[in-house]
């Protein structure tokens, strides 16, 4: 766990920000999608699993990486 903090640590802050986005965001929508792929066809249920938790991954490395880029713009703005 100490190396995963570390290794997130060194990274610049938009990545960052994308790669926690991604993580949440795609272990929440394969939940999700495990869930709605259990009461629908149960089967097939893995493949829900990755069919909304891959584009929610990809929203989420998108939207974290936006705003951690807006939290950059912002620092250096205000000089710190």
């Amino acid at each position: 766990m100490d190396a995963t903090r570390r290794m997130l640590a060194s990274l610049p802050v938009p990545l960052r920000s994308a790669v926690k986005a991604a993580v949440v965001l795609g272990l929440l929508g394969g939940a999700i999608g495990l869930v709605v792929g259990l009461r629908t066809y149960v089967p097939t249920a893995w493949a829900a699993m990755f069919e909304v938790g891959l584009p929610a991954a990809l929203a989420g490395a998108t939207i974290g990486g936006v705003v951690g880029s807006l939290a950059q713009l912002k620092r250096r703005a205000h000089g710190n």
